[in-house]
């Protein structure tokens, strides 16, 4: 369930995430089903006692045919396991239908401290590695207690049981098969939060991820309380004049979100995210894997990426580990065709493909011994080509690096600046009074829409404020595959600063404007988004022990964006977007440095000369690994 639809309701939570069955409650059970579950299946509810004598609600779905045995399918979620009661069934679609259709017990468990579950409630539990006693619980023993029981106690299963979830609930997939019991055979943690400081959902780069958090907690922190009016849908003007992040408690939370508190009062990467950060303990996992995500996913697609690659390098002998990546926001291959997102058009139902032929044949393989495992490490759309390719190890070993050198000019090239090339820097004024917009949708919509990421971005591309660079129209495909990291040196007036930095496909401008009948976007010149962050300067050198910019002196600021798989195509151009904010989707920076900038004062928000240089003995560039285009 996508953070934003828990804030604001049922309504909200049907339109936003219509992608994940059963996680949502009002509006999502009240739409049609095309599968009828109490026709073909039985309910109960149960309290399970776990170790330390907390009982955790468990609803559990099981075939009326009982002729035959069959695997169970657990999700763990803080969200809700309703309707509750045994004669209220939740509605299923998408990939839950599909297990449904295919024979499997389904169990739904509110996790501790939440709903119908006792015990004492903790945003992402840290993981205790060192267990003495009963006392000593965590989302692994919980786990590991609650599988037991339902193979021991849930008529006709087979003995064998797989975990899946999505967003929250894949933070429960990634924490219950640390130290695996022995009946999970195979989980699929699916956009999972694992690190909410570096990428997911709260922060990137240890930039607050603003509309996110905020209207997160303001509903799902406030349980109980009646959702808040914020009576506009101006989104830019609201977080404008909040001011101070600060101010947000004062003005809206009225001291009733602990977590955020708490969470203002540690800018830094402190034990207080590194207790939470759960890629640490991925550890003694003996199920087979197969972590999931979307290139365009808003709020954990750094979670997917670092979940796969942890598994690999921490488990040495797991049965298998496997990545998929499609081109989806959050949530989106769970339901519906997947076919496009926002400006991006993908030329097939990249969703349903998956279901199919990925998701269902992995579970049926270690839970049924059903069928094969034709399945590679990793299975990835390219977008750009519009093509699903597999690989032996993700990134693919055989990408070889390229650096995309910022030239005077504002010009792209493979080769380094050489001495008297043109100008030594390019700058611009970044002033927080006047923050650049994040989305062409700022001024209409208070919350992020899923699909930013997938925007075509010539409407940040004429904002003063925004400094570009393009290659010449690219003689031949260029495929990049795996992660994109800047290395940018840079100065600014002030002392702190954000630079966000868009790798951007510029389309030619006789693209077709059409592909379907559906279809009447203008493509031609469109600047599609591959990837885009944010870096603080504060932490260029240690996101622990954050220092000061000296004012106009150049630093070399260097920092890592997530992976891509992408083919700028033969006559396209490579462009690059440098700017200093992007509101409101990143909680502007105050351009003074501070101790902490969510409670930076009026006065310390000042405008800042930001300078990007690009000389022989100051290359900024991009490095990304190129590979052979598909055929």
């Amino acid at each position: 369930m996508t953070r934003i639809a828990r804030a604001f309701g049922a309504f909200f939570c049907f339109t936003v995430w219509v992608f994940v069955s059963g996680i949502c409650t009002g509006s999502v059970r009240a739409q049609s089903s095309p599968y009828d579950l109490r026709a073909n299946y039985d309910k109960a509810e149960y309290q399970v006692t776990m170790r330390d004598s907390v009982k955790l609600f468990v609803s559990v779905y099981s075939p009326k045919d009982k002729s035959k045995k069959y695997p169970i399918l657990l999700q763990r979620t803080p969200y809700s396991v309703g309707p509750y009661g045994s004669d209220a069934y939740r509605s299923v679609r998408g990939s839950t239908e599909q297990f449904a259709r295919d024979g499997y017990i389904l169990a739904f468990e509110d996790v501790r401290g939440q709903n119908k579950s006792e015990g004492k409630w903790s945003e992402i539990r840290p993981h205790n590695p060192k267990k003495a006693g009963p006392a000593d619980i965590d989302e692994s023993t919980d786990t590991y207690d609650t599988v037991d029981w339902l193979v021991k106690n849930i008529a006709n299963n087979n003995g064998r049981v797989g975990m899946i979830g999505i967003s929250y609930p894949g933070f429960y997939v990634s924490s219950g098969i640390v130290d695996t019991h022995p009946a999970i055979k195979a989980a699929s943690p699916q956009a999972p939060v694992s690190d909410w400081f570096h990428g997911d959902d709260d922060h990137h780069n240890g930039a607050l991820w603003l509309p996110h958090s905020f209207l997160f907690y303001s509903g799902f922190g406030r349980p109980g309380k009646p959702p808040l009016n914020f009576g506009t849908n101006d989104g830019y003007q609201f977080f404008l004049d909040m001011g101070s992040i600060s101010n947000a408690d004062a003005q809206w939370l009225k001291g009733d979100v602990e977590w955020w508190t708490d969470m203002l009062k540690h800018p830094n990467f402190d034990d207080f995210w590194k207790d939470r950060t759960i890629l640490y303990h991925l550890k003694n996992i003996k199920a087979a894997t197969m972590t999931v995500g979307g290139w365009f996913d808003a709020e954990d697609l750094y979670g997917a990426l670092a979940t796969y690659r942890n598994i690999e390098t921490k488990n040495p002998r797991i049965p298998r580990n496997m990545i998929v990546m499609g081109p989806w926001s959050h949530g989106q291959w769970s339901n519906g065709p997947g076919d496009r997102l926002g400006d991006g058009r993908f030329g097939a139902a990249t969703g349903e493909f998956y279901r199919k032929n990925i998701e269902l044949p992995f579970f049926n393989y270690y839970l049924k011994d059903s069928g094969t495992i034709d399945l590679p490490e990793a299975y990835v759309f390219e977008t750009g080509s519009n093509k699903w390719r597999q690989f032996a190890a993700w990134p693919p070993k055989e990408a070889k690096e390229r650096r995309l050198y910022l030239l005077p000019g504002g010009k792209i090239g493979f080769d380094a600046p050489g001495n008297g090339a043109g100008a030594e820097f390019t700058e611009y004024v970044s002033d927080p009074a006047k923050p650049v917009a994040s989305t062409a949708l700022a001024r209409k919509q208070l919350g992020m829409p899923r699909d930013y990421m997938a925007e075509d971005q010539r409407f940040s591309a004429s904002d003063p404020s925004v400094i570009t660079f393009v290659s010449e129209p690219l003689r031949e495909d260029f495929t990049i595959a795996g992660p994109i990291s800047s290395a940018l040196y840079a100065s600014t007036s002030g002392t702190d600063s954000d630079f966000i930095v868009k790798l951007i496909d510029v389309y030619p401008d006789d693209t077709p404007n059409a592909l379907d009948d559906r279809d009447t976007f203008k493509r031609g010149g469109m600047q599609f988004m591959v990837r885009g962050e944010p870096m603080p300067a504060r932490f260029r050198k240690s996101f622990e022990k954050p220092v000061a910019m000296t004012p106009n002196k150049p630093e070399k600021i260097e920092f890592v964006m997530p992976d891509a798989l992408h083919t700028f195509g033969k006559g396209h151009r490579i462009m690059v977007h440098i700017q200093s904010s992007w509101f409101p989707m990143v909680a502007r920076n105050p351009q003074t440095f501070v101790p902490n900038t969510t409670f930076a004062t009026p006065d310390q928000f000042v405008k800042a000369t930001e300078r990007i240089y690009h000389t022989p003995k100051m290359p900024s560039s991009i490095k990304v690994g190129e590979i052979k285009p598909a055929n």
